[in-house]
């Protein structure tokens, strides 16, 4: 072969070879931001923990080096949620061909569901003599419900044998991933290194705001204090993001359930085969490994243990962080940013506080709904109600997103919970109801004393066994006639208000004129 052809060969090869450079892995972002949105139609009420129903908006930046030609690019460590259609990368130099989320983890579940139909070797080992046997096995069915493994004797259940055995696998299927991965398909005219913006969103995330109300002594303000709940139910941890969160329901289209990764433990159920000594309490019972439990990351008390003789020590937290700085306005929503970088931690919730608001002016009353399922004479407790006005001249004056709160007094010098309610979003210069407890003392009785085709005729009384006089407020469902100069119209209902006395009654009369 002459030298000029062993040249040119050569020359062939190195513009051919770049273009087959192979695969990158980009292992971690340098920086990231997450943005958390509610779950779609959850007003009020508590977080999934299994896997939270809302999502978040996760921007993270990275830097890889590019050689010429066509490149795979791995993003590992995406949230395990990312939903593949609204993932955005800027920052190639020319552009992205494919793109493509790598959905199965390498795991226990992960493992078994690749092995499908295919051999192991299951490894057991005899608690008494500590002999160690093995021998080839074909998964069945799994990793769901269990694992089914035929073995040269028959079928069986993985871990009811009575004896402790495990799976060894040949290798790991290519197709499983560490962590959850997005890659891409890239070209570059050169080598270089590149800063890309890789923006997407993702499932399994959200939010809720928790309320913390203590009543002061002279029984007309509370101090209010609010904590910021964020939930992450993925595998995946975003360490020292930006943090923020969306107040209100942005309108998202309706999106087929995503499947989740085949990731996670497996969950084994058999019936145990060792005597009833051996695991007290589950000789009638199926065993079941229990599912994994959600961290608290944030921990009001914390408990300590001496070595020595384990006596339990109560240490005080530390104080909460600053509260953020006032919402910003994304559109009619209401944007909520941590001002400090904070973990995001996989399978965990996260809270830092919103608000602190002390000496905030509340009005205690008594509450009541009536509408046509009343009228038997029969008497019913009223509601306790704390009503607050989120104005400045009471203390507030802030978007107040919804979410739970917790109403505590404070008696013979202890801190009792008197109760809990739900709220939703309120802005500034709304009124804000804790619906908190029903109390005994205070009692409605709704009588109707007449009816005819045209009209019916009500009587109201309200009862107070209380040494003290209160007020009372009863919400009525349908119109009055003629209608009130002295009652407040509130949307399609009247409003009676009155102040009952001390171990004493109001009363109060209407007439209910009928459509024909």
């Amino acid at each position: 072969m002459s030298r000029r052809l062993l040249t040119l060969i050569a020359f062939l090869w190195c513009c051919i070879a770049p273009a087959n450079a192979g695969t990158i892995i980009s292992d971690r972002a340098e920086s990231v931001s997450v943005t958390v949105y509610r779950q779609p139609g959850r007003a009020r009420g508590a977080i999934d923990r299994d896997w939270p129903g809302g999502y978040a908006l996760v921007a993270e930046t990275r830097t890889v080096d590019l050689p010429p030609g066509e490149t795979v690019v791995r993003f590992e460590g995406v949230a395990e949620g990312l939903m593949p259609e609204t993932a955005v990368l800027s920052g190639m130099p020319q552009g992205v061909k494919e793109k493509n989320r790598d959905a199965r983890l390498l795991s226990p579940a992960g493992l078994v569901d690749a092995y499908l139909r295919r051999r192991v070797t299951v490894r057991r080992t005899d608690r008494k003599s500590g002999k160690v046997t093995e021998e080839e096995a074909v998964i069945t069915a799994g990793p769901s419900g269990g694992v089914i493994l035929r073995t040269p004797r028959g079928y069986e259940a993985l871990g009811c044998s009575g004896l402790p055995e495990r799976m060894l696998y040949r290798d790991v299927p290519a197709d499983l991933s560490p962590r959850p991965t997005l890659s891409v398909i890239a070209t570059s005219d050169r080598a270089t290194r590149a800063t890309l913006q890789l923006t997407y969103l993702a499932e399994g995330f959200d939010w809720a705001a928790n309320y913390v109300a203590d009543m002061n002594s002279d029984g007309g303000t509370l101090n209010l204090m609010a904590w910021l709940t964020v939930a992450n139910g993925g595998v995946t941890g975003f360490p020292g993001a930006r943090l923020g969160v969306i107040a209100g329901q942005p309108n998202k289209a309706a999106r087929a359930p995503q499947p989740r990764p085949t990731g996670g433990a497996l969950l084994l159920t058999c019936w145990p085969m060792d005597v009833t000594s051996t695991h007290p309490g589950w000789a009638l019972f199926p065993v079941q490994m229990p599912p994994p439990v959600m961290e608290e990351a944030q921990e009001i008390m914390v408990t300590a243990y001496r070595r020595s003789d384990a006596v339990p020590v109560a240490m005080a937290a530390p104080p909460p962080p600053p509260p953020p700085p006032p919402a910003e306005d994304v559109g009619d929503l209401k944007y909520y940013r941590v001002p400090v970088a904070v973990d995001v931690s996989a399978n965990s919730q996260k809270q830092v506080a919103l608000l602190r608001q002390d000496d905030v002016r509340v009005e205690r009353l008594y509450a009541a709904t009536i509408d046509y399922r009343d009228g038997s004479g029969q008497s019913r407790p009223m509601t306790l109600r704390l009503r607050l006005r989120n104005r400045k001249a009471d203390g507030l004056g802030l978007p107040m997103p919804s979410g739970r709160v917790a109403v505590f007094e404070h008696v013979g010098g202890l801190r009792l919970l008197a109760g809990e309610a739900d709220v939703g979003d309120k802005a500034v210069d709304e009124r804000i109801d804790y619906d908190i407890s029903e109390s005994s003392d205070i009692r409605l009785t709704v009588r109707q004393t007449a009816a005819s085709e045209k009209r019916r005729d009500w009587t109201i009384r309200i009862a107070n066994a209380r040494p003290f006089a209160v007020t009372a407020e009863v919400t009525i469902g349908h119109d009055i006639t003629p209608r009130p100069q002295d009652l407040e119209r509130r949307g399609g209902a009247w409003i009676w208000r009155t102040v009952v006395p001390a171990n004493g009654w109001a009363d109060y009369s209407y007439a209910e004129m009928l459509p024909r």
